[in-house]
């Protein structure tokens, strides 16, 4: 799915951030269009939020027209779900004609809808979230759309790339992951697996690395009402609180029940490994992503990562670039750059994990730390990359 170019080009615009910190380049852009959503997952509750947000067609148009975004930027355009944008399929030509390295994100719950405007205004990438089989996927994300995602794999998968998203939560399990990957092989598409985070944009409830992966699945669907109850228990809760557990109980070994078609996808097999590692609290990796990716929201914030309530700016009150180019933006940066370890967001952590181990194959450990800040990949803190992922 990405290329050596795509590689090369991050690294030529981290190079580049480096030397010249207030004139950055930026090697993605996630434009969240709307807030808007049609699933009910349990994983995320964005589907509650009111009133809804959208960025304009005109506000995207003039984020686009930053220094910053350069031919090369992939900007992938999700929300909330991006085809409820009211201009989604316009927005969709406008970068077919000016910026054809674009994405879309989705869950697929209008599948016509989306067949027909990817088939009129083609993106480099279709990026669809699948979480389990059939059954999985209801109580989980709370609508039907099963089937639906079938049909617009059957309909695209040999006209363009597809991944499929797949979260690995306390919702659902490793043999969810093992279907998806079926699925996958079945349309030769790509397989992209994340973690589930605390993003307080998707509204998320439990604490997600409390929580070992499938203690919290059920046959449950969340209501509205429901979830709306459960945001303002959290809301009204002490900062910081978080539930009482085991975590020896909870935190059980990932290797040991990642299933074996992972192999043919080997990039998101050493994600989850190094995800066990972390979460125990034995990987520390600088955050390098950030120096050279953006999230624009839909209400216009600019947070200095998907995972913190960390603000740059606003696209309504200063342009991208101003933003980009403010010392205070530079210095937050910085900061968290160099000292944050608190999330294993794939938008985020892929990227580092990529950068390090690239360095290190080619200037071994000593050197790499040296170079990047001293980082370890578990907790006795000497083992290589290679050695870590071999186990």
């Amino acid at each position: 799915m990405y290329k050596s170019k795509d590689y090369l080009n991050r690294g030529y615009n981290f190079i580049h951030n480096k030397f010249f910190p207030s004139h950055k380049r930026l090697s993605t852009l996630a434009i969240f269009g709307t807030d808007l959503c049609d699933s009910a997952c349990k994983h995320c509750l964005i589907w509650t939020k009111r009133p809804v947000n959208y960025l304009s067609f005109d506000k995207i148009k003039s984020i686009m027209a930053s220094k910053a975004v350069r031919k090369n930027t992939t900007v992938a355009l999700a929300g909330g779900e991006y085809m409820l944008h009211p201009d989604a399929v316009p927005i969709m030509g406008w970068f077919e004609k000016y910026h054809r390295n674009f994405d879309v994100l989705t869950n697929a719950l209008q599948p016509e809808l989306l067949i027909e405007g990817v088939k009129k205004h083609p993106p480099r990438r279709l990026f669809i979230s699948l979480d389990g089989d059939r059954e999985s996927y209801l109580h989980m994300r709370g609508k039907d759309g099963y089937d639906g995602i079938i049909h617009v794999l059957e309909e695209l998968h040999k006209t363009l790339p597809i991944s499929l998203m797949f979260t690995l939560s306390p919702y659902n399990d490793f043999d969810d992951l093992k279907h998806v990957a079926g699925v996958c092989k079945r349309f030769n598409t790509d397989l992209r697996v994340g973690v589930y985070n605390d993003i307080s944009f998707f509204d998320t409830i439990e604490d997600a690395h409390h929580y070992e992966i499938g203690s919290l699945k059920s046959q449950e669907i969340r209501s509205f009402s429901e979830a709306k109850k459960l945001i303002q228990e959290k809301q009204q809760s002490h900062p910081g609180e978080t539930p009482t557990l085991n975590t020896e109980q909870f935190m059980l070994n990932i290797r040991e029940k990642i299933p074996a078609i992972l192999d043919e996808f080997p990039e998101n097999k050493d994600f989850l490994l190094l995800y066990d590692e972390w979460r125990r609290g034995g990987l520390k990796l600088s955050c390098n992503s950030i120096l050279d990716s953006v999230v624009v929201l839909p209400n216009g914030d600019v947070p200095v990562c998907q995972n913190l309530d960390v603000l740059i700016g606003n696209v309504h009150t200063n342009s991208l670039d101003e933003i980009l180019g403010m010392k205070t933006t530079r210095d937050i940066q910085q900061h968290h750059s160099k000292n944050c370890n608190a999330c294993w967001i794939n938008f985020h952590r892929k990227y580092d994990i990529i950068l390090h181990r690239s360095l290190e194959r080619f200037f071994g450990k000593a050197v790499t730390g040296k170079l990047m800040g001293y980082y370890w990949w578990e907790s006795e803190k000497k083992k290589s990359y290679r050695q870590v992922i071999k186990g």
